[in-house]
């Protein structure tokens, strides 16, 4: 047996009995012991494989640009980001924005919006859409990440992501939805333009918030985690430099439900039942989706 024949052979037995990107795990491994981080190299790695829970955090905050990629530097910056944190947080409690009894994203808001420029005159004016926005993301990276600090920084660099390097390309996704639907299924698509649904899809669900609170939650383990699925391995390539992945991820969830989208013949049911899609086939719409995104857009690579 060749080298590359055990390797391909051990990849399907740990994919077979569970273990599943043991040797990505390793090959990032490898990439995190460098003095100096590769940044190029560790979004191409971000691109093609889902990130080890134990390293995402660490990942995001590199490629977020919360850390920089020496890591001799790393603890020094985390205190400052500490610091600054604790700053903001009693500054909003001396002017009696929040208080202990306040919910822990409307916190992240709060500090967002004051470290932003944009905190209102009080705490009773009416939230913005783009406010919305943020406490959905937070609301979702709270599930995923435990510490407070670590959530607050990766949630605001998040979504600065999303409207600074995204802002000219997130308006463009709903175009982009339909030509791959239609290459993909255009019965599918047709239906939908029959319906007068393709305008009314909810795209800010899918493109602005990038699925945060697609898929309700569930008090069971299980389908939490799926959920969590979704948006992890999703955000992965968000993060790494991808706002196209929401595009596929959007397609999938057409392709994955036709049956039921075609029995609906309005685009009112159609938008009700897309924005509180069932839990269970979360895993393999994500799965799926990439696939199709690999598809369409080529797999990564890096410079040596």
């Amino acid at each position: 047996m060749t080298e590359d024949s055990q390797r391909n052979f051990r990849s399907v037995y740990y994919e077979k009995v569970g273990f599943r990107g043991v040797e990505e795990k390793k090959s990032l491994e490898i990439l995190l012991k460098d003095d100096r981080l590769d940044i190029e190299k560790l979004c191409t790695f971000s691109q093609r494989f889902p990130l080890p829970s134990m390293y995402r955090a660490l990942v995001w905050k590199v490629l977020l640009g919360i850390l920089p990629p020496h890591h001799e530097s790393h603890t020094q910056v985390m205190l400052y980001r500490k610091g600054q944190y604790s700053d903001v947080l009693h500054a909003l409690k001396v002017v009696r924005f929040v208080s202990d009894a306040t919910p822990q994203v409307e916190v992240y808001l709060r500090m967002y919006q004051l470290e932003s420029g944009k905190l209102p005159r009080s705490p009773s004016f009416p939230l913005k859409p783009e406010d919305e926005v943020f406490l959905a993301i937070a609301k979702a990276m709270e599930e995923m990440v435990e510490d407070s600090v670590d959530c607050y920084w990766i949630t605001r660099c998040f979504v600065n992501q999303l409207n600074n390097k995204y802002r000219d390309s997130l308006p463009q996704l709903p175009k982009a939805f339909e030509q791959y639907l239609n290459l993909e299924d255009s019965r599918l698509l047709s239906h939908l333009k029959m319906c007068s649904a393709v305008s009314r899809l909810p795209y800010d669900l899918w493109f602005k918030r990038c699925f945060a609170g697609c898929l309700p939650e569930s008090s069971l383990q299980r389908q939490v985690f799926l959920s969590n699925i979704l948006k992890l391995e999703v955000w992965d390539k968000v993060v790494s430099g991808s706002c196209k992945i929401l595009v596929f991820v959007a397609v999938e969830i057409l392709l994955t439900f036709k049956l039921k989208v075609m029995a609906l013949n309005n685009s009112e049911k159609i938008t009700k039942f897309l924005e509180n899609i069932p839990q269970d086939s979360s895993d393999a719409i994500v799965s799926k989706a990439i696939d199709l995104w690999h598809k369409h857009c080529g797999t990564p690579v890096h410079s040596a």
